[in-house]
């Protein structure tokens, strides 16, 4: 989300935001010399709250709530939501004290905008007021654009989000990558959303292990796990991934489902209560049948996290992880690779020769048995991913 910040070198207040490759900054206003610094400072405090109350309607949506009756935490999403028609009325007409009382909203972008208009009429300069309802008018437009799946100009900065939901458009985009590098692309981190390209890399994830598994003879569930004894990874959520897939589930509903339970934990609460008390008293018992290694046992079952992914950063830490998946499904492929049977005509149609310059390859491979090998993968991966199409569209 925009932040906005005071400079009382030059008077002026200013906005920056992320893009997912560094943060870009904008001027958004001089201040006249009258104004005191504890106003402007106010101001900005004043518009970052609105920025983020705004922008939070992009990354909760109410699409995604379980609930939208009256009351519920869906209904109040929505509310924020239908509140953007009347935040710029709000920044130029705000309500002011009035016979010693104040007039506030419920709505949390509805007071947010109001805040504002007072920071600004505690400032009196007509002028400033207009700069900075041009500036909000663009944060809005910038969320509206992001909604629709265009991360391009000041929308950008939804790459930098974690969102409860995903853009079947940028879904599309994430997945096109994939297919040009299943290993990975920095693309990923700097163009598309994290949320709709962990759903990608799931998708391609589960293909990767589907054909690692028939190579190596095991359960595609098992596979990160496998991996990991061969090259340190994160396999906890990767696994996970692969369980609820292989259960039936699609990428879209185990990704966001992971991701609302990182969200959740951001926010102080405890995603599943039920399940956590289960692995606690699965714990106690599986402890009991050991003496004097009875404790010992115990503390070393105990649930220590509420989420495998970092509550700060939830959709972006679940995308790393399922792309170290994918690159521990080729560490166990090559592992069970019989390299005398492959044939180069194998490699035909990869895309994959002397010349090719893609990020496939990149620093999974260090010889030209390798390249061999990882053509070979690729293609197969390449191959499964479309049988599984039909799971992330």
């Amino acid at each position: 989300m925009s932040r906005y910040a005071y400079d009382p070198g030059r008077r002026a207040v200013v906005v920056s935001w992320a893009t997912g490759s560094g943060d870009l900054a904008a001027t958004v206003a001089t201040l006249s010399p009258a104004t005191p610094d504890r106003d402007a400072l106010r101001l900005a405090e004043q518009l970052t709250f609105l920025t983020a109350a705004v922008w939070r309607t992009y990354t909760h949506p109410a699409s995604a709530a379980p609930d939208l009756t009256a009351g519920s935490e869906g209904w109040r999403r929505d509310n924020d939501r239908q509140a953007f028609t009347g935040v710029l009325t709000a920044i130029r007409q705000p309500h002011l004290p009035r016979d010693g009382t104040l007039l506030q909203s419920y709505v949390v972008v509805h007071e947010a905008a109001h805040r504002v208009g007072r920071a600004l009429h505690a400032i009196g300069d007509s002028e400033l007021t207009s700069r900075v309802a041009a500036d909000i008018h663009a944060e809005l437009d910038a969320i509206e654009q992001a909604e629709r799946g265009d991360l391009s100009g000041r929308a950008r900065q939804a790459i930098a989000l974690t969102r409860a939901d995903a853009s079947p458009v940028q879904v599309a985009a994430a997945d096109a990558i994939l297919a040009d590098a299943p290993f990975g692309d920095a693309r990923l981190f700097t163009d598309v959303d994290p949320a709709a390209a962990a759903v990608a890399a799931a998708h391609w994830l589960h293909a990767a292990a589907a054909v690692t598994a028939k190579r190596a003879g095991l359960d595609p569930t098992q596979i990160v796990v496998e991996a990991d004894n061969i090259e340190a990874l994160a396999h906890e959520s990767p696994t996970i991934a692969l369980e609820r897939m292989e259960a039936g589930e699609t990428p879209r509903d185990v990704v966001l489902g992971l991701i609302a339970d990182g969200m959740a934990v951001a926010e102080g609460e405890i995603p599943d209560l039920d399940a956590l008390l289960a692995e606690v008293e699965d714990a106690h018992a599986r402890a009991e049948a050991f003496d004097e290694q009875a404790e010992d046992l115990r503390q070393a079952l105990m649930p220590r996290r509420l989420t495998p992914l970092n509550p700060a950063r939830p959709a972006t830490d679940l995308l790393e992880d399922l792309l170290s998946g994918i690159h521990g499904c080729w560490l166990l492929y090559r592992e069970y690779a019989d390299t005398p049977d492959l044939d180069p005509a194998d490699t035909a149609d990869t895309g994959l020769d002397d010349t090719d310059d893609t990020d496939d390859t990149d620093d999974t491979v260090g010889d030209p048995r390798d390249e061999q090998v990882v053509a070979v993968f690729l293609a197969d991966v390449r191959a499964e991913a479309a049988l599984l199409r039909a799971e992330v569209l």
